[in-house]
């Protein structure tokens, strides 16, 4: 990456040196919390089977919220000079003395040490971790992205090709008044590519924390499979189908999930369906939100949020049953429990959301063996053995442009992408065209409706709500297909 990696520790020390000012300014009574935070991202897009940009940002942004006199205000900028910090402090106390009164001001995070695992990733001598953090992959060049482009489309063996290769840097620190005070760092590489070819796409995705993880000539390949695999597809009439999801689609599914059934905030407000302790789900599912990373894997996030709450694993459903909604501050004080570190700047309009959805994959001693599929097959191989099993069904690959219909019962609307196949007795029969549907989620999941989860997650780049995801692929008994999305 051309931009600079922040000297570590530098962002505490400007936490600091706000709360000095703070405390100059304000008083020894304001209650303050700053974030700062150094985002770096470089972005190489191809188009045409060409690379057409390759493009570079980094910004350091302090956030200061700060409680006065039972007033509450918030403030950020980029200017990091002595002047631009007193700037920030200034107006953000003037800010909080013309406010109305703050009636749900939730207080500071106490001290809190971090949490640690074997996945996560952090740095400095308050976090003491430095696990999975992937130096090569903060530093990437453009040369080392371009590598991947050029194996993707070389891979897609003459089909067009368009998408891009992603690698980010964050490293952040937070402090507050009250002597909370931790940093972090976090580095990720992602992939999204699609094939076409007589007007047929086929789409291959793939995120992690090393860009050396990622090879660009499987997933050229598989989208040029998925492309020209579905040309010529024919129309099913609407109606009810059993389904098998590619890991891009499950994604939609966690990410509304996030966003409206295990958010506090609506759970509160009792516009989702999550009901505490209830058997809502399937045995077989169990979501987790993990932002400190598993097994493996490097951790995707921060360990800690924008209230410096630290953060840690929540189980959301376990074994079909609901156990948790995500909290920031706020909504855990409605709610009469503790923060999740679930707190984010939008929390508090659009309330706490996981932002590192795991749906568990199952384990490999439940699928059968699979002989090695052919060069041309549309099928991922984490979905092969589900499919193996579908008397008469559909073979999802993705999503998109889904809307909320209802949001308590978390009804989703919208249409098939990048390639849809007729299984009968295991065998890819026909490209079928897209369709559209409209979906309870929580229904699709409920006792008895799963058939099977695969033995595979695939990690998955975010969309725009800047959700992360781990999915496998998932058999569903049904799924309501509402008509073709050429009519």
């Amino acid at each position: 990456m051309t931009a600079d990696i922040v000297r570590t520790g530098a962002e505490l020390e400007l936490a600091a040196r706000v709360i000095e000012l703070v405390r100059e300014v304000a008083g020894p009574a304001a209650e303050a919390e700053v974030t700062v935070r150094h985002d770096a991202e470089a972005l190489t897009r191809f188009a045409n089977s060409a690379i057409h940009q390759n493009v570079a940002e980094a910004t350091t942004t302090i956030r200061l919220r700060l409680h006065l006199d039972g007033r509450s205000a918030s403030s950020s900028t980029t200017v990091l000079e002595p002047a631009g910090l007193r700037g920030l402090v200034e107006r953000t106390v003037t800010a909080a003395r013309l406010s109305p009164p703050d009636t749900t001001w939730p207080g500071l995070t106490p001290p809190s040490p971090l949490h640690g695992s074997a996945g996560h990733h952090g740095s400095g001598p308050r976090s003491g971790l430095d696990f999975g953090f992937d130096e090569a992959t903060a530093r990437a060049t453009p040369a080392e992205r371009a590598e991947r482009v050029r194996d993707f489309v070389r891979a897609a063996g003459g089909l067009e090709t368009a998408g891009y290769c992603r690698t980010t840097y964050t490293s952040a620190a937070f402090a507050n008044s009250a002597g909370q005070a931790v940093e972090g760092r976090t580095a990720e590489a992602a992939m999204d590519g699609i094939a076409r070819l007589d007007g047929a796409d086929g789409v291959a995705r793939l995120a992690g924390g090393r860009l050396a993880g990622l090879d660009g000539a499987a997933l050229g390949a598989r989208a040029a499979a998925k492309a020209r695999a579905a040309r010529n597809p024919v129309e099913l009439p609407p109606g009810r189908y059993e389904v098998v999801l590619e890991p891009e689609a499950v994604a939609d599914l966690l990410d509304n999930f996030a966003l409206f059934g295990f958010n506090g905030r609506t759970f509160a407000q009792k516009q989702s369906f999550a009901e505490l302790g209830a058997d809502q789900f399937d045995p077989a599912v169990t979501i987790v939100d993990e932002p400190l990373g598993s097994r493996s894997e490097p951790a995707p996030g921060l360990p800690f949020d924008v209230e410096g709450t630290p953060r840690e694993s929540l189980v959301l459903v376990r074994d079909g049953v609901t156990k948790a909604v995500t909290h920031d501050r706020a909504s855990a004080a409605d709610a009469g429990t503790t923060s999740t570190g679930h707190a984010s700047p939008t929390s508090r309009s659009w309330g706490p959301m996981a932002a590192h959805m795991r749906l568990e994959a199952a384990p490999p001693a439940t699928e059968p063996e699979m002989p090695p599929a052919g060069p041309d097959s549309p099928i991922a191989e984490s979905a092969r053995p589900l499919v193996s099993r579908m008397e008469r069904g559909l073979l999802i690959t993705d999503f998109w442009y889904t809307r909320v219909l209802d949001q308590k019962a978390l009804i989703i609307t919208g249409l098939t992408r990048n390639g849809v196949w007729l299984i009968e007795n295991g065998e890819v029969v026909a490209p079928v065209s897209n369709m559209r549907f409209t979906q309870s989620y929580p229904q699709a999941l409920s006792p008895g409706a799963v058939q099977g989860i695969g033995s595979e997650s695939l990690l998955l780049p975010d969309r725009w709500s800047g959700t992360r995801y781990a999915a496998p692929a998932l058999h569903l008994a049904s799924w309501n297909l509402t008509g073709n999305a050429s009519g």
